[in-house]
């Protein structure tokens, strides 16, 4: 426990980590790629590019500043954080490494205003925020492990089946390369790839959502190719689309993830997704229709036209054999081929007038995955709409943000 003392200086500091968190944590991956450049291995270069790693974790530094005294109200930002660390491969090891670098980090930003007090008080108070961390991945990895078909850290994986979706989205069909069981998931979760290209120095890890329903003899993928291989997405996505052949092997951890469908509820569903953020909500959907046939579902899916709309006829066939499926297809920018068949609902964008008229009701449990802006849309609008917050639920591709601090 930290004593009163300890508690009042970091609390304290909350306002500095205000000003000048994103600096500080900027500073710290900084300092810790150049003293341990190995991490480099583990951590996503995409996001350390686009600064949203660096933010991911000044919130959470000051969130935990800010509840040092409560730790347990930023519990689930925990979970949802080791969910991650998990499927990367972070270990209790890596943890006073993180914490040495990240003291540093506020002395060199932060210069006389880091007085020796406030240092030794994050010091401790780091150890027991570490502490939490590592319990909670330590329950995950064993949780991972002992499951039927489970495993911990990597596993080899033959890509069974490479399926083009769309003129950017394709599907690949894993198998366990040991020929073993495959370990059930819940809709919604993710793997974690591990990939080396020829040439480049760091392994690279990627996220993405498993988009079928669980209990298959197989994990599937969907994923979008990022445009240019300079871009940091774009060198691991491309690589895919172009090199991964079927028969391939690829290195996979466990599923893991948090944004999960509740299955426990009997609520309609509306599913809301913005381009490749449909992947995570096929699972859903396809569980739905396995499990709760009885269920009623919305499918509402945007993309900016039918070259890129992947897995419609997917949509579409269930929605044909399923009574309780209904779907619905938003274009921004159709094409002369979409507009001659008239396979979407709407030109343009989703919007609250729209949503209420094509839905009649809030009275559901919404989950939508897709772009940042997308999200911050869809996520105002079901505010506005005065959805209750436990039944909006949304998934982050990439380190978790703030919805309302998001310029759309």
């Amino acid at each position: 426990m930290l004593s009163q003392k300890t508690i009042e200086i970091v609390k304290s500091t909350v306002p500095v980590l205000e000003e000048h968190g994103k600096t500080i944590t900027t500073r710290f991956y900084q300092l810790l790629f150049d003293h341990h450049p190995e991490l480099l291995n583990i951590f996503n270069h995409a996001n350390q590019k686009k600064g949203r790693q660096q933010q991911a974790l000044a919130n959470a530094v000051y969130a935990a500043a800010a509840h040092i005294d409560q730790l347990e109200t930023i519990l689930p930002a925990v979970k949802q954080i080791s969910h991650k660390h998990r499927s990367l491969g972070v270990k209790p090891a890596h943890y006073p490494i993180v914490g040495e670098n990240l003291l540093l980090a506020i002395k060199d930003v932060l210069g006389e205003q880091a007085t020796d007090e406030i240092i030794e008080a994050w010091g401790e108070a780091y150890g027991v925020i570490a502490d939490v961390f590592i319990q909670v991945e330590e329950e995950m990895y064993q949780e991972a492990a002992e499951k039927e078909g489970g495993w911990k850290d990597f596993r080899p994986f033959i890509v069974d089946k490479k399926v083009k979706e769309s003129d950017v989205i394709t599907s690949f069909y894993l198998v366990p390369a040991d020929g073993g069981k495959l370990a059930n998931y819940l809709p919604g979760q993710y793997l974690s790839v591990k990939v080396d290209i020829e040439g480049e120095a760091y392994t690279q890890i990627r996220q993405y959502s498993l988009s079928d329903a669980p209990g298959k003899p197989y994990y599937r993928i969907t994923v979008k190719r990022e445009e240019g291989r300079n871009n940091p997405d774009g060198k691991i996505s491309n690589h895919l689309h172009d090199y991964l052949k079927e028969g391939d092997t690829l290195d996979v951890s466990a599923p893991a993830g948090d944004f999960t469908l509740d299955l426990d509820s009997s609520r309609p569903v509306v599913l809301l997704s913005g381009g490749v953020g449909l992947t995570p909500m096929m699972s859903m959907l396809r569980t739905i229709v396995e499990k709760q046939p009885g269920r009623k579902v919305t499918f509402i899916h945007a993309a900016q036209n039918g070259n890129v709309h992947a897995l419609d006829e997917q949509v579409k066939e269930l929605a044909r054999k399923n009574q309780g499926v209904t779907s619905y297809v938003v274009y921004d920018h159709p094409t002369e081929a979409d507009k001659a068949a008239k396979n979407y609902d709407k030109e343009g964008y989703v919007t609250l007038p729209w949503l209420k008229e094509v839905l009649g009701t809030n009275q559901a449990d919404f989950y939508f995955c897709g772009p940042v802006p997308f999200m911050a849309t869809i996520h105002q609008f079901l505010q506005e709409w005065q959805v209750p917050e436990d039944r909006i639920h949304f998934e982050f591709f990439g380190p978790a943000m703030n919805l309302e601090t998001v310029v759309s």
